[in-house]
């Protein structure tokens, strides 16, 4: 399903942040948006997450399909959020615990298919503490997807990640969220362009988004790739604001 994201507004101690904001997210494609720390990025994803706790932070959103977006939105943070009293695999079922008294035989097998999907079979009756960084947002990223929502919100999901453990995982969600609707709040161009049909920059006073960039080729793109290179540098000056 398409989404849209109508007339949003974030306004922080008498400061208007953004107003009469749309965003459009296609169905299947992942959308990435940059731009600096303060400008809104994060409301906006807490938005449509349904999560956003702050009076100030508003806007109206229409799904093709007619219905409300509210209970199906998964969402991956920064922070893997995994829970150390419980195993690999019963963080990976985390939705499905709290949805109901047992989870399923099915429900187990499946989350088992994701761990191994994401390398960590062996790892899924293991506690949280046992995983490497990187091995423990693999697993934040199969709790994402066994919730199997129509839309995936990232809110820099792999910035604490070193630059190796970074591109690896990036690979893998490629992967693993292939035709997904997928919106990723970054930080980095590169990490926007490897993985991102479209990406968007969220800039100025009140904040607009840019019109969408268009990067080439599939995901992921190779950090060697030429016209990928030079989009890159084409996006840190609109960042920067060298470019209007």
């Amino acid at each position: 399903m398409d989404i849209r994201l109508e007339n949003a507004s974030l306004h922080w101690q008498q400061h208007c942040v953004f107003s009469g904001l749309n965003l459009e997210l296609p169905a299947g494609q992942w959308t990435s948006i940059l731009g600096q720390s303060g400008v809104g990025k994060s409301s906006l994803l807490q938005l449509l997450c349904g999560i956003a706790d702050d009076a100030d932070v508003s806007g109206t959103i229409l799904c093709s399909d007619g219905r409300p977006l509210s209970g199906r939105v998964a969402w991956m943070a920064q922070d893997d959020l995994l829970l150390p009293w419980l195993s690999v695999l019963d963080n990976v079922l985390l939705c499905a615990r709290l949805s109901r008294d047992r989870v399923s035989t099915e429900q187990r097998e499946y989350g088992h298919y994701l761990l191994a999907q994401v390398g960590l079979g062996a790892k899924a009756d293991v506690l949280p503490k046992q995983l490497s960084g990187g091995q423990r947002q693999r697993a934040a990223l199969a709790r994402t997807l066994f919730q199997d929502r129509p839309l995936v919100c990232m809110d820099e999901p792999f910035s604490a990640l070193d630059a190796i453990n970074r591109l690896r995982l990036q690979d893998l969600a490629a992967q693993l969220l292939a035709d997904r609707s997928v919106l990723m709040i970054t930080h980095d161009p590169l990490e926007a362009l490897r993985l991102s049909d479209r990406v968007l920059v969220l800039q100025g006073s009140p904040a607009r988004l840019s019109r969408p960039i268009l990067p080439l080729g599939a995901t992921p793109r190779s950090v060697r790739d030429g016209p990928l290179l030079q989009q890159q540098g084409e996006l840190l000056a609109l960042l920067a604001g060298e470019v209007a």
